[in-house]
Formats: structure tokens, C-alpha cells, sequence
């Protein structure tokens, strides 16, 4: 797709029915992401997420068998490891769970394991740019590559994980001059979220697509359907009719 100048489209699903409803809309790539737990179990960050709650929505995604390709995040701390720990969580996501890849943070310090799990046939999305499971180290989210010393950096994070057998890049929170930079240095797909319109696809949380995320979308992403204020005149309306006694409606026998 990057070959031919086709952007690869990217979202986000975390059970069976939000697979179904991606893969039907032509969604090229399906990530089960740890963004699950601000999006779906109320944490602050993606840090306490671990590896049984990461397998019990992947495998939720993979039951509904879809033709996008799915891939598994691997959570806060597991690939920076022993590497047979790694071996075993990503393993577990492929035979167990049923993800055709996993997706693991980091750049050239994680570069070694990317191509030690390529060999042992594994496919591997890498992430560079900003890493949510190291925001509490960083103090904050924040966007990367503004500096000539940050961009350089990531070019090179771009070039290892490539080299390593990476298939495939996610940039987030990356300048849109860094972005291109990346884009033009590596011949696998960055997929941007938040890292302007140079990458050779787009990447946006489900819940960000559709209104659903707590505390609202960020910046970068574009509501196209407001679900939770639909959602929530569902339940006030329901609520409504409960308590004034027209629901449930009495049939005749």
C-alpha cells in the first residue's frame, strides 16, 4: 500500500461487536490497544493494563474473525523484560487469543527484541514518538520531534525497528516535518496519530471516532458520530419512562 500511495486505514477495537462494525467499513488494520484502559476500564493511563486484560479483549476481537488485519499491544513493562518473558506474552496473543501481530513501544533500545520475535515468527508493529506506557517517566504527554536532535532521533528509532523486521510503524504525537522525515527514510507504513497528513496512514481510538471517550477526544482527533450524547438521551429517555410508568408497555393476551 505505501508503494502504491494507498493510505492504510487504522482504528481501534477492544470486543467482538466494534471488530465487526470496523471490519465491515473497510478498516484496513485493527488494533486492540491499551488504550483500553482509559477508554474502557477508567484508568488514568495505560500503565496498570496487563497482560489477562490485554488477551481477554484481543480475544474478544479475534472471535469476530474479521478481514482487517489485528494486531495486540503488549502492555506497560513486558518488553522491557527477559526477552523469554516477551516471547511467551506475545505467543499467548497469537495462539491463543488468535492476533495476526503485537505492537510493542520503543525505538532502537527495543530494536533487538523486534528482530529476535521476527525470527521467531512473529510480526511486529513498532511505535515511536510519543509512548503512552512511559508517560508518568515523562512526565506528561507531549508532542516529539520539534528539536533537530529529536527528529534525528527518530529517524533513527524508524530505521532500526525497520531494520529488525518491523512491518509496520506507528508515529504519535510526532512535528509534521519529523513525521515526513520518518516517512520518506523507512520503506514500511508510519501510521500517524497526531503526527500531521505526511504518513502513509491514520490511526484515531475508536471511542475518539464516535464520541465515546471519557473526558473527550484530543486535539488531533475528528468526532464523526456523537454515540454518548446519543446514549445518554437513550438513557434518560428510558429512565424517563420507567419511572413515569409507560415502559413496559402492557400487550393484551
Amino acid at each position: 500500500m505505501k508503494r502504491e500511495g494507498r493510505q492504510v486505514v487504522c482504528t481501534t477495537a477492544y470486543d467482538a461487536a466494534f471488530a465487526i462494525l470496523a471490519d465491515k467499513a473497510g478498516v484496513d488494520l485493527i488494533l486492540v490497544g491499551d488504550s483500553l484502559g482509559t477508554t474502557y476500564l477508567g484508568f488514568k493511563t495505560t500503565v496498570p493494563v496487563t497482560v489477562n486484560m490485554m488477551a481477554h479483549h484481543a480475544a474478544a476481537v479475534c472471535r469476530a474473525k474479521t478481514d482487517a488485519l489485528v494486531v495486540v499491544d503488549v502492555p506497560f513493562a513486558v518488553a522491557a523484560g527477559s526477552f523469554e518473558r516477551l516471547l511467551e506474552v506475545c505467543a499467548l496473543f497469537m495462539q491463543q487469543c488468535g492476533a495476526d501481530a503485537v505492537k510493542i513501544e520503543g525505538g532502537e533500545d527495543m530494536a533487538p527484541n523486534v528482530r529476535r520475535l521476527v525470527q521467531a515468527g512473529i510480526p511486529v508493529m513498532g511505535h515511536i514518538g510519543l509512548l503512552p506506557q512511559r508517560v508518568i517517566e515523562l512526565g506528561g504527554y507531549r508532542k516529539f520531534g520539534k528539536t533537530e536532535a529529536e527528529k534525528a532521533q527518530l529517524v533513527a528509532d524508524a530505521k532500526a525497528l525497520e531494520a529488525a523486521g518491523a512491518f509496520c510503524i506507528v508515529g504519535e504525537m510526532m512535528a509534521a516535518d519529523a513525521a515526513e522525515a520518518v516517512q520518506k527514510a523507512t520503506s514500511v507504513p508510519l501510521i500517524g496519530i497526531g503526527a500531521g497528513t505526511s504518513c502513509d496512514g491514520q490511526i484515531i481510538v475508536s471511542t475518539d471516532i464516535l464520541g465515546l471517550t471519557p473526558g473527550g477526544a484530543p486535539s488531533f482527533a475528528k468526532i464523526y458520530a456523537d454515540l454518548g450524547s446519543a446514549a445518554r438521551e437513550a438513557f434518560s429517555a428510558y429512565a424517563a419512562d420507567v419511572r413515569e410508568g409507560r415502559f413496559p408497555v402492557s400487550k393484551p393476551l
